[in-house]
């Protein structure tokens, strides 16, 4: 994968997502973050809509 998106991010490729070694501490969270990582790994997002996903991705990625 050349760039991440959010809005084009699905459970489904999230698995394949490999995660940085640390985390960068901006304001918002990167995809790639361990820490956004592990927080979307905690739920179910396989049974989740794209809707209610975008929607834990968001704040998954909030300080």
């Amino acid at each position: 994968m050349s760039k991440l998106k959010a809005k084009d991010l699905t459970a489904n490729k999230l698995k394949k997502i490999k995660p940085k070694s640390k985390c960068c501490k901006k304001s918002t969270r990167c995809l790639k973050c361990p820490v956004v990582l592990h927080r979307l790994g905690k739920q179910e997002c396989e049974s989740m809509c794209k809707r209610d996903f975008q929607k834990a991705l968001d704040t998954a990625r909030k300080r």
